[in-house]
């Protein structure tokens, strides 16, 4: 990123793409108290407006308002997550107050929701398309849920509690991402990586030549970590790096980054905020918005799938513990598990991960996966050409059939300092018609994949694939929207429970042979995957399904009971709620020392707090949606059509639910899940 002052601020240019080449960090400020300034001048004269309201006169300047600062801090917060430097830090952090203020003040602002309610009961209202119904009513629910109706005095420290709230989150993102990259362990002699994988030891080795270092580098970034776990025979390695992570910003390492007090301060303002608001807790101030209903309906959701799995799941353990005997461990520790299970994957199906990774070089498997998408929803995916935040960062376009724009995106696939881990969707352009123009949809596609090394591609394994597959289908689901109207278009105004549908629906593929066969080349041989070792992968498919399904349901149910039962202000500790889950649920137990929540950043610094049930819930509506393919033909034009018009192209304008009966004809059923998971009786 460059600056020069005597150019137009290049956060406030809304013609076209962003301008990353251009943005620097003291371009921030200044557009932002531009955008707000003038968003606030706007709300004062829509407040006071003697006009009766309307879609025109008084929705349509709202909408523009909120996507210009909306499309600017997409970038800015962007940025600070794939490149952040302390400049930038500096001017996210002083800039996400204010912009958290005006939010707050919009949202509990009742001249607004006076005139909301005014055009909600008049017969303008009658006019308005099914979309801008939906935003209408969504608009009177956030108010109702921003404080809107609460007395003077209570909005003010309903308020506070929000500006407190998004402070802490960003500083628990912060904490977790400085304790990553201040993290680094220097192994001398290769005799003590035994079993790593010739890609994982170069690129450790590159690590530390970049230092000017002998021997070889691994840190706490996902591409240099899991190799370690999951192949390394050098025990005390394991041991130690397990350690690292799974104490990441506790009270274990350095106090500036322990995220303890944050977790304890944020569950205390959000159940105060439900109490503001009228309801018992915060978990069912997060459900208003949801397509569940209550938190004991979630609970017993969790429950059940638990119930379900628990029978697998200990036949997984008894399966790895008696393995673990026969590689010479008397007790197999936390540290072990992933080892243990790569030996004992590798014994019955005979393959590895590494063999199989071989088979899946970057070029190859994105030629796949647009395939995929070219043939069942009967578009063209193209490279082309954007200003971009790296040089590793590619920008693509979607075509229809005819040639005409669709929607184009960024894609950032591999780990590197300053970069938050993990993989995720956002919004940079969301589709919108305006009088003259259409605004087409652009996504950042982000990943954390180990990069290529020297000259040749990047190799992925078949998770990575996987992964890059569920990022896509959030892609298109925010690209592929026919929505005109801003507030519900793409992902906006999906309820969240239901925003994984179509990420685990594109996950099916990748277990797809007709997929498999076309984006997969040997990276010596150039052979395609051979039908032997893909049914191998099959058959290996639901390996643990019990114990990974357990999982995830541990980590649903810790964040249900913590919004909806814990008190934040008793003598429970949050380490002793986790342990009671895992008393429950649990067949895998970690150490006590293991501090999960102080990096379990979906609930306290992203969007899921009483929401991580989302992944599972979303995931019986997927395998129940791809069960409709796999009845017609995955790769069905036909149904990817239907697949498009009902829930795709819809996005937030209408139920998810009622989008999910109109492609599927009927109400989810979980049984596609469990036949997936390999756990149907």
């Amino acid at each position: 990123m460059s600056s020069n002052s005597t150019l137009p601020n290049p956060l406030l240019c809304f013609d076209g793409l962003p301008k990353f080449n251009e943005i620097s960090p003291e371009h921030v400020t200044p557009a932002m108290d531009e955008l707000l300034n003038h968003a606030r001048n706007e709300i004062e004269s829509l407040a006071k407006s003697d006009s009766n309201p309307n879609w025109e006169n008084f929705l349509v300047k709202l909408e523009d308002m909120q996507e210009k600062i909306s499309r600017t801090w997409s970038q800015v917060g962007h940025l600070n997550s794939v490149v952040n430097t302390p400049e930038l830090r500096e001017a996210y952090n002083i800039n996400l107050p204010k912009l958290t203020d005006f939010f707050s003040d919009l949202s509990q602002d009742e001249r607004l929701y006076s005139k909301y309610k005014e055009l909600r009961n008049s017969k303008a209202f009658d006019l308005l398309t099914s979309s801008q119904k939906k935003i209408v009513e969504n608009e009177l629910r956030d108010f109702r849920l921003g404080g809107a109706e609460l007395p003077s005095d209570k909005k003010l420290r309903f308020k506070q509690i929000q500006e407190d709230l998004s402070r802490l989150s960003t500083k628990f993102e912060e904490n977790l991402l400085d304790t990553i990259n201040n993290y680094a362990i220097y192994i001398e002699n290769k005799a003590d990586l035994e079993g790593l994988p010739d890609d994982s030891l170069q690129a450790a080795s590159d690590s530390a030549k970049e230092e000017n270092k002998t021997g070889y580098k691994f840190t706490l970034h996902s591409p240099s970590y899991m190799p370690v776990l999951q192949y390394c025979g050098n025990r005390n390695l394991r041991e130690t790096l397990y350690r690292a992570y799974a104490t990441r910003a506790s009270e274990f390492g350095n106090p500036d980054l322990d995220n303890s007090s944050l977790i304890s301060d944020i569950l205390k303002l959000k159940s105060e905020e439900a109490q503001l608001l009228g309801y018992k807790n915060y978990a069912e101030v997060s459900l208003a918005s949801k397509m569940a209903n209550t938190p004991g309906e979630v609970i017993s959701f969790l429950d059940t799938v638990a119930k379900k799995a628990r029978p697998f799941a200990i036949s997984d353990m008894q399966e790895l513990t008696a393995f673990s005997k026969q590689l010479g461990l008397a007790q197999m520790e936390a540290w072990d598990v992933a080892y243990v299970s790569e030996k004992l994957r590798e014994q019955k199906y005979s393959f590895s991960d590494q063999e199989v990774k071989k088979y899946f070089p970057e070029q190859q498997v994105l030629k796949g996966l647009f395939k995929v998408i070219e043939t069942i929803f009967c578009v063209q995916i193209k490279i082309s050409h954007a200003q971009t935040w790296h040089q590793d960062v590619k920008f693509f376009e979607i075509t229809n059939s005819d040639g005409s724009l669709v929607g184009q995106f960024y894609l950032d696939l591999y780990a590197r300092n300053n970069k938050r881990g993990g993989a995720w969707m956002d919004e940079a352009i969301t589709r919108r018609k305006k009088t003259n123009t259409l605004d087409y949809p652009v996504a950042f596609l982000t990943c954390n994949f180990s990069p290529p090394i020297g000259d040749k591609q990047a190799l992925f394994t078949h998770d990575e694939v996987i992964t890059l597959f569920h990022e896509f289908g959030h892609g298109l689901h925010h690209m592929l929207t026919q929505v005109d109207e801003y507030s519900v278009s793409g992902i906006k105004g999906v309820e969240w429970d239901a925003v994984e549908l179509p990420s685990q629906f594109m996950e099916n593929y990748c277990w797809e042979w007709e997929v498999l066969k076309h984006m997969t080349k040997h990276v010596e041989t150039g052979e395609n995957l051979p039908r032997h070792l893909f049914d191998k992968m099959v058959a290996a498919k639901n390996f643990q399904a019990g114990m990974q399904t357990l999982r995830q349901v541990e980590f649903a149910l810790f964040d249900m009971r913590l919004h909806s039962e814990f008190d934040p202000f008793g003598k429970k500790t949050v380490t002793d709620l986790i342990e009671e889950v895992r008393d429950e649920i649990s067949v895998i137990r970690p150490p006590k020392w293991n501090r999960f929540p102080n990096s379990f950043s979906h609930i306290f610094a992203g969007g899921y707090a009483a929401g991580y049930y989302s992944y599972k819930w979303a995931e019986v509506l997927s395998a129940d949606a791809y069960s409709m393919f796999e009845e017609n033909g995955v790769l069905s034009p036909e149904i990817g059509h239907r697949f498009w018009r009902e829930i795709l192209s819809k996005g937030g304008s209408r139920p998810a639910l009622e989008s999910f009966v109109a492609f599927r004809g009927r109400d989810p059923s979980i049984d596609a899940l469990l036949r997936h998971n390999g756990m149907f009786s």
